[in-house]
């Protein structure tokens, strides 16, 4: 028995680590677990840096131009110009101030709303007339013979030099300025819209029509998805068009809008006034291009989804 307590005693301790769940001792350093769940994973703070020093980065590069202007527009005028030119184009920070004069007494978002409600009827108007007959026209190529000419005709005429037409047929009240907005609309709708259609691949309809598409059903899963890409850039010209001829068409005859601001305070020498509603002409076309642009994404988002799968 002695013999065998001893043997017990000098028996080597097993070099084998505890398993997992088992308690240290006291002391004893606890290594990370390499199994470690990865939404349990921080990223660390130098990546974290280098990211957002990068977005940062890559935003003044896109806007310098941008920034530089506005510093042009802001001492130019200062330390450039002499005092009579600084009274026909005062410093930014002038206009940023009429604007928000403008903006606290309730003026500019008037004129911003008879704009939009404008803007968007003829827009409306010209969408829903420029893409339904351009796909007839695409569709049907007797029509395109016959329509193809008056089309060119009209196409060709530029729409300020129709407003005249338009107030002495329509009035100088909302439908002339709706009318001639539309008007300036619908061509380039129309046309990318025929361009778009007649650029899908006939392979594709060959393929559609073997599996047993009607007509409906080749528009919709073929024609439309192809013709998209086309159709939006013909949208974007359009909503830009819509903006510029409103306010061509808000300077003649208009007792709001941002075209009545611009030249009621261009003929009441409030110069300040009259850039802020330049500001303000600028930032509605941009901010309806980043609309446009971002319906165009959606109603591409599957030429994403074929470029994901394909690379």
């Amino acid at each position: 028995m002695t013999t065998t307590l001893t043997q017990t005693k000098a028996a080597p301790q097993s070099g084998r680590t505890p398993q997992a769940g088992t308690t240290a001792g006291p002391g004893a350093a606890v290594e990370p677990s390499i199994n470690q769940p990865a939404s349990k994973r921080t990223t660390p703070a130098p990546a974290i840096a280098r990211r957002v020093a990068g977005a940062v980065g890559s935003g003044l590069w896109k806007s310098a131009a941008v920034l530089a202007f506005l510093a042009l527009w802001e001492l130019g005028p200062t330390y450039l110009a002499s005092p009579s030119t600084r009274v026909f184009l005062p410093p930014l920070h002038e206009v940023l101030l009429a604007w928000g004069k403008l903006f606290e007494a309730g003026t500019i978002q008037g004129h911003i709303a008879a704009s939009l409600t404008r803007s968007v009827s003829g827009f409306g108007a010209a969408l829903v007339a420029g893409v339904s007959l351009g796909l007839l026209i695409a569709w049907y190529g007797r029509l395109n013979s016959v329509l193809n000419p008056l089309l060119e005709l009209f196409r060709n005429t530029a729409a300020l030099a129709l407003l005249p037409v338009f107030m002495l047929l329509l009035g100088i009240g909302e439908e002339s300025k709706i009318s001639i907005v539309a008007y300036a609309a619908f061509f380039p709708v129309l046309l990318n819209t025929i361009a778009g259609v007649k650029t899908v691949d006939p392979l594709l309809i060959r393929a559609a029509r073997s599996l047993g598409l009607n007509n409906f059903r080749l528009f919709q899963k073929v024609i439309l998805p192809s013709a998209v890409p086309t159709i939006f850039t013909g949208i974007r010209m359009a909503g830009t068009a819509s903006i510029l001829v409103l306010i061509a068409a808000e300077m003649v005859g208009a007792r709001a809008g941002l075209g009545y601001l611009i030249v009621n305070a261009q003929s009441s020498f409030l110069i300040p006034d009259m850039y802020a509603g330049i500001l303000t002409v600028s930032l509605l076309g941009l901010g309806v291009n980043f609309l446009l642009v971002a319906l165009e994404r959606h109603f591409s988002r599957w030429r994403t989804a074929v470029g994901s799968a394909a690379s």
